[in-house]
């Protein structure tokens, strides 16, 4: 029996030997696939797709000056623009006046993984390596990002060999079921892309938007659950046209997925329902005469359960 148990503490050993360097490698290459999609100058053609359907896209990236300069553009159909120069990200949308808000990255239509800080969620994520491939004809390294405590999706992210470049991420729900995914078709990581995009240094931009400020104020209530690794990012009381009543608001993200928890006044219009669209749920509940309601990037069961975390005053 003393034999076994040696053998079976051994092997324990091993496996637990062998796991941390995978982790910490996987984590590196994460951490190198950020630094280079923030420091190359490059160009990507892909695909986005959904169950909404597909979308083509080209995104292009340099740095000039010590100054981010991006452009995404939508390839299909009206043409849809976003431009970035420093902090400053400048839409051109049909239909809509041109504007510009701030920001540090292009987001829109981008996986969120692109610019996450690996680092921070080692503490929550485990990287698991799952092999190499091909994607878009170059040897790709594969890794797999899944949330410890199981409350929210996970990403296959497939890392270029030589770049570190992300040429595919696959955003999978907890039965392992693909909900989005991005692919690369073609790209290109050399001086030309740099050249095309100097250009955009002496473009003419919209002019900023402003946002409106938000009241200060402390609010009520407040989650007694969260899943790991999630905090506050900002709170928010603001008056909603549409519907007539103020609305608070709190946003929170673990640096790789986000929601926001919204409390209101109910009324004849309200109702306790779940919806869910790809990656994004929508839980509401009427308790107390309020109507609660989380909306973001969470597996349903979570929103569920971050609902009724909530105590709500009468």
């Amino acid at each position: 029996m003393k034999q076994l148990w040696c053998a079976v503490s051994l092997m324990a050993g091993s496996l637990i030997s062998f796991c941390a360097p995978a982790q910490t490698t996987s984590g590196a290459l994460l951490q190198q696939m950020e630094q280079a999609s923030q420091s190359l100058s490059y160009e990507l053609a892909y695909i986005n797709v959904s169950r909404l359907g597909i979308e083509s896209l080209r995104y292009r990236h340099a740095v000039l000056d010590n100054k981010v300069y991006a452009q995404m553009l939508q390839m299909d159909g009206p043409r849809r623009e976003i431009i970035q120069r420093g902090n400053e990200i400048s839409y051109f949308e049909p239909g809509l006046e041109p504007f510009t808000l701030a920001g540090q990255h292009i987001v829109d239509s981008l996986p969120s993984l692109v610019f996450a800080n690996f680092q921070k969620l080692s503490e929550y994520y485990d990287f698991v390596p799952v092999g190499r491939t091909r994607i878009a004809d170059q040897l790709c390294e594969v890794i797999r990002i899944v949330a410890r405590d199981g409350t929210r999706y996970s990403y296959v992210v497939w890392l270029d060999s030589d770049t570190r470049l992300p040429l595919r991420v696959d955003l999978l729900d907890r039965d392992g079921e693909t909900l989005e995914q991005y692919r690369v078709v073609s790209f290109a990581v050399d001086d030309g892309v740099r050249k095309m995009m100097q250009s955009l240094e002496k473009a003419s931009l919209p002019p900023s938007l402003s946002v409106p400020v938000s009241d200060k104020t402390t609010f009520s209530w407040k989650p007694s659950w969260l899943p790991a690794g999630m905090k506050e990012v900002t709170q928010s009381r603001r008056q909603i046209p549409s519907v007539n009543k103020p609305v608070e608001s709190r946003l929170y993200s673990d640096g790789l997925f986000s929601f926001s928890i919204n409390v209101s006044a109910a009324d004849k219009d309200s109702v306790s329902q779940l919806l869910r669209t790809g990656r994004r749920t929508v839980q509401s509940e009427i308790r107390n005469n309020k109507e609660i309601t989380v909306v973001g990037e969470l597996p349903p069961s979570t929103a569920r359960r971050i609902v009724d975390s909530i105590g709500v005053a009468k």
